[in-house]
Order: C-alpha cells, then structure tokens, then sequence
C-alpha cells in the first residue's frame, strides 16, 4: 500500500523542494488572453476559439471566475489560450477582489491581448475603464467586437475604435462568424513577434492529465495551488468557487502534467441553476478525459454518499484512481493512517484497489510522492501483456473457479487478447457472455490484476461470443 509510516516527519523533509515550488514549473507558452467588461461573450468567443465547450457560457454576468486555458494549434503553431473573469464583474459570492487578480495575474503573462467588446452594445462606460487598464501594458492589443451578425450591429461595433485599438474584428462565436480568421491572426501576428516560439505542439503526448475531484470545499483548487507553486485558481472559504474545469499545466523535474481543477460534485437535486449543472458535467467529462483521478477526500469530514458516487464515476470510466486525504495535518493526531484507511476501505469499497495518499497542501506535505504515485498508475495502465500470458493466467483462474450453471450450461473462456491500453482492456471469447454472472466477472478481473502487474489499475473486461465481431459484455 503506497502509505506513508505512521505519525512519521521524514515525509516533511522529503517535501521541502516543493516549498518553494524551485522543483515546479508552469510551461511557458506564448499566451492569449480574452479579457473584457462582464458578459460580453469572452467565454463564448474562448470556446468558439478552442473548438470546443471548455469554458461555461451562461448570461449570468460573472461566471468565469478562474482564469481557463487551452492550447490552441493553426498550422503547426501553438498558443496558450486564456479565458478569464469580467474585469470589475461583483458576483454574488463577493469574488471582486480575486477575480482582478487572477486577471492582473493573466495580463501580466500574457503575450497578446483579445479585448472584447459587445458589438450589439456599442461602446459602454466600462468598456472605456478597460481601455484605460490595458493601455499601461507593453503588449499588443486585439480589439474584437462579439455578437455581430447583421449590418447593424457592424455599425455599433465601429464605436469600437474610439478606444484607441484600431478597428475591430467583427465576430458572432455562435454563428462560427470571422472565427477562422481571428484565429489565423491570433497565430500570425505571434509568429511575427515571437518566431520559433510559437512552434508545436504545445501539448505533448508524455502530459499526464490528473482530474482534481471531490465533493464541494474539499480544498481542491488549494491542492493544485500547491502542485502549481502559483496561486493559479481562486482559493476562498465560499462553497463552489470554481465553476469552470481548469486545466493548469505543470512540470516536476522534467515529468510534464496537466491538473484539471473542477467545481466540487454535489447532490443532482441541489444543483440551483444552469451554471451549476454545467459544472457538474464538466467535473464529470474531466474524470473521462483524465489519465489519472485524483479523489480528494477532507479528513477532517465523515465520507459521505457524494464522495462514493463520485469514486464510481472514476470507476466506471476504468480510469486509475488515488484517494487523496487532504488536511492530514488537521487529523492525524485524532487517528494512524492505517486505522483511516481502514475507515476509507469501509466507506468507499468500489475503490478498494485505489492507493490512498495521505496530504496537506497548507504544509506540502506528501504532494510529490502523490505525484509519483499518479506517475506510477500511468505507466502501469499502459502495460501490455502477450497473448501467451495472458492466456496462461486465464486458463488458471478459470480452473480455480468457474461460473455457476445457467440452465443446465457453463461459461467456457476459449482465449483472450489485449486489444487497448490506457485502460487495459482485455477481450475474451466464450461460447456465451450470458453465462458469465457479474460475480464471476468481478473475480476475473481482480485476479487479472493481481497477476498481470496491474495491482492499482482498474481492469476492463470485454466478452465475445467467439465468431462474432463485437463484444457482448463489459465491466
């Protein structure tokens, strides 16, 4: 069990280089940062950008909270693409003041600005207050009107160069309008300034993607804070402060990772508002595009059905997990780590091949060894193992136990394959799946484990009847 001794402060010591953050750096990318008064469509425009849904989009004024990154790729050039929070937006959770600083902190990095303005609007008092801000900076600004679709709202947008920023790029992110060619500018006038700087891919192969999850005010954006050695998310004692699923890339001693930070996963039936939903879904697709889950558990609070459910969304998506204790330092004199094992193995039993890392971010105590330990499930769920052992260790635990009768008739296993890593996944062609009951299937897997080098990786099982060319069954 990947546990560190009990009640033992060698672990402090082994933590020291990551106090500093010396053993941590964010990659440097050329960045692109959106920034604008709230609501006027910087997320929309951010996700019309990527191609893809990563930031929400909501009417709500405020919503962005974090700053949201994506490495954009045009023709073998990458950038950093950073979506952040309405400069002057009160939310109602009263995150003025950490909203300009998470874009004080984006503006600072950036190395180009998107300044977006509503075209529909024309240009608003706040819009100016924006204007005053960006112009202290030494870094080129791109003024793009958002929401044009019609000649009338071209003739709005044109108040846009009384800002002192040029002409605006018209575009309407939801109706894909001047998106390719924004985009193309983007790349092209970093090219220019930047040269070899701007050459891809900025998103290796090699990035272990680690999804940040728990229930809400686990201290998630307080632990990847830590991992960074930057205040990259915003860290308050308000529940749900993250809404977005941030993805914040990182390094350690030359291992590439990418954290995605997600809004804290709560009871469906005390989801409020669309926001909320969207957030869940995000925090839900986070776990499916992770390489590794990381499900952050507070021991200071008894494990409740959220923290299950959230456990079996890891499962269900075959995706390797650790149980991450959090605020250790607040408990460990009320209990040993093997005796909260114990209690976790009790209340989270989907996960009972999971390691359990003990932590405190506040102290940084054990965060690289977790990471090693994220390392480590990485690799091990890209084994592959020959047909020929595989088989061998089948045909093994099929003597040991087979399944019960159905109808008179017994599950008979004639070989199998491994047809997929990352998770492993393993094919095996019987005369029926149906005769395979979920028991069996259970004992299979778990022996396959045991025995493949897989010890901490979930296994994922497929059933064929031999003949036929897709597979019946799957754990």
């Amino acid at each position: 069990m990947n546990t560190p001794p009990e009640n033992s402060d060698s672990t402090h010591e082994k933590e020291e280089a990551l106090t500093g953050g010396e053993a941590f750096s964010v990659r440097g990318a050329p960045r692109v940062v959106i920034v604008g008064r709230p609501n006027v469509g910087k997320s929309t425009l951010f996700n019309a950008l990527a191609g893809r849904r990563v930031a929400i989009e909501d009417p709500t004024a405020g919503v962005t909270r974090d700053r949201v990154s994506f490495f954009l790729d045009v023709d073998g050039h990458s950038v950093e693409l950073i979506d952040t929070g309405g400069i002057g937006a009160v939310d109602e959770a009263r995150l003025k003041t950490e909203i300009d600083q998470q874009i004080a902190t984006a503006l600072d990095l950036a190395d180009q600005v998107v300044f977006v303005i509503d075209g529909r609007e024309g240009v608003m008092p706040a819009d100016r207050d924006v204007a005053d801000r960006l112009r202290r900076l030494d870094v080129p600004i791109i003024l793009v009107a958002s929401k044009v679709e019609s000649q009338r709202h071209k003739i709005s947008a044109a108040e846009g160069h009384s800002l002192g920023f040029g002409d605006p790029e018209c575009v309407s992110a939801r109706e894909r309008l001047g998106i390719v060619s924004l985009r193309e500018r983007l790349v092209s006038d970093l090219v220019a300034r930047l040269g070899d700087q701007v050459d891809g891919p900025m998103v290796p192969s090699n990035v272990i993607r680690l999804a940040i999850v728990g229930r809400m005010n686990v201290g998630k954006s307080t632990f990847v804070n830590a991992l960074v050695g930057e205040d990259r998310v915003i860290v308050s004692e308000v529940e749900g402060t993250t809404r977005d699923a941030v993805d914040v890339p990182f390094t350690l001693y030359g291992r590439k990772y990418t954290a995605i930070d997600t809004a804290g996963i709560r009871k469906r039936k005390t989801i409020a508002d669309s926001v909320e939903f969207y957030s869940q879904s995000r925090a839900e697709r986070a776990i499916r595009r992770a390489d590794v889950v990381l499900l952050l558990v507070d021991a200071t609070r008894e494990i409740g059905r959220i923290d299950r459910e959230i456990g079996s969304l890891a499962g269900k998506n075959a995706r390797p997990c650790i149980i991450v204790v959090t605020k250790w330092d607040l408990a460990q004199e009320e209990a040993t780590t093997s005796a909260y094992e114990k209690y976790l193995r009790n209340r989270l039993r989907g996960l009972d091949h999971a390691p359990i890392a003990f932590t405190s971010a506040v102290e940084a105590l054990n965060l690289e060894a977790t990471l090693e330990l994220a390392s480590d499930l990485h690799a091990r769920a890209g084994i592959r193992i020959s047909t020929g052992e595989l088989n061998r260790v089948l045909q093994r635990i099929y003597e040991k136990r087979r399944p019960r009768p159905v109808r008179g008739r017994v599950g008979k296993v004639f070989y199998a394959s491994q047809v997929e890593a990352y998770p492993p996944t393993l094919v095996l062609f019987v005369n029926d799946p149906a005769l395979f009951e979920q028991a069996w299937r259970r004992y299979a897997a778990s022996h396959l484990q045991a025995k493949l080098g897989f010890e901490e990786v979930p296994v994922r099982l497929l059933f064929n009847r031999r003949g036929r060319a897709q597979p019946d069954g799957q754990r």
